[in-house]
């Protein structure tokens, strides 16, 4: 079974893998253009060139979400979290 630090570093590694282009691509943006403008470009190169890959993003986003409510669920209920902060 996997534990939460190898999830984390699979997940930046991937990050880091499927990221790449998009990094290259955010600075030959026109300035003009607004940082939503400029996503949803991306979003669609992205899904025309290959839909697996932005699965794939959408996945890791979805999975990371899921990882810090359930850390944050674990925290406030298996300890004394609340007491520590004065609630």
């Amino acid at each position: 079974m996997l534990g939460a630090i190898e999830v984390l570093i699979i997940l930046v590694i991937l990050g880091i893998i499927f990221g790449r282009d998009a990094i290259d691509r955010t600075f030959k943006k026109n300035p003009d253009e607004g940082t939503i403008e400029s996503m949803s470009e991306d979003v669609k190169d992205y899904y025309k060139e290959n839909p697996k890959r932005l699965m794939y993003i959408a996945g890791g986003v979805l999975v990371g979400f899921i990882f810090i409510s359930v850390f944050f669920y674990w925290l406030i209920t298996r300890t004394k979290f609340l007491r520590m902060i004065g609630l």
